[in-house]
């Protein structure tokens, strides 16, 4: 079978399960979408999810960010981990916004990876979700799953990425990244994983 073949497979059974995925940080507006997509390396969504509403009630743009102390901020986002490096990104970047781009969270991957804690993933985030430009965040779910349903070799993150836009259409990567992740948390898990038990796997193993 061929990856265009297994990936419509894949885009079936993926629009059968999980039809209209949601983003699933809490947010409510652009600035407080990219805190949120930054607190959320190396921590779960629920945990961000957590903490993200009191922040956000407190601090929704960059200037009431700009409030807090770094130790008062590590306070708060403390239970999600590396609170000292995000606090200080979080910071930094609230600062570059004011000073660089009026507060507006800019819009090009160059930008927006040379802001303070913001690596590609998080960039193609912001890029596919909140601008609705075409991009293909690859995280941890995405770069297993597609290495499992042999979409990618999975030598790789960018690898991944480069090989799921060749394989998908342009116009799916928003949707697709979204409920690969949903798909990958129920159905098909890093440990204890059953290839029969996954409605992807049996169907192209």
């Amino acid at each position: 079978m061929t990856k265009k073949a297994k990936a419509k497979i894949v885009q079936k059974i993926l629009n059968k399960y999980f039809p209209n995925p949601k983003i699933p940080l809490k947010h409510s507006n652009l600035y407080t979408f990219l805190i949120a997509v930054l607190l959320s390396a190396q921590a779960t969504d629920t945990k961000v999810n957590e903490i993200t509403p009191p922040l956000f009630k407190k601090a929704n743009n960059p200037k009431k960010m700009l409030k807090f102390s770094q130790k008062d901020l590590e306070k708060i986002i403390r239970p999600i981990g590396l609170a000292q490096k995000k606090a200080k990104a979080i910071l930094s970047l609230s600062k570059i916004l004011i000073e660089k781009y009026k507060s507006k969270i800019p819009s090009t991957f160059k930008e927006l990876e040379n802001l303070p804690g913001v690596g590609h993933k998080t960039a193609s985030v912001i890029m596919s979700q909140g601008f609705n430009k075409a991009a293909f965040p690859v995280d941890t779910h995405i770069h297993r799953c597609a290495k499992r349903w042999k979409l990618s070799n999975g030598k790789n993150v960018k690898k991944t990425e480069e090989d799921l836009k060749r394989i998908f259409p342009k116009n799916s990567w928003k949707k697709l990244h979204l409920q690969i992740i949903y798909f990958a948390r129920k159905y098909c898990s890093a440990k204890k994983h059953i290839s029969k038990n996954c409605p992807i796997c049996k169907q192209i193993d």
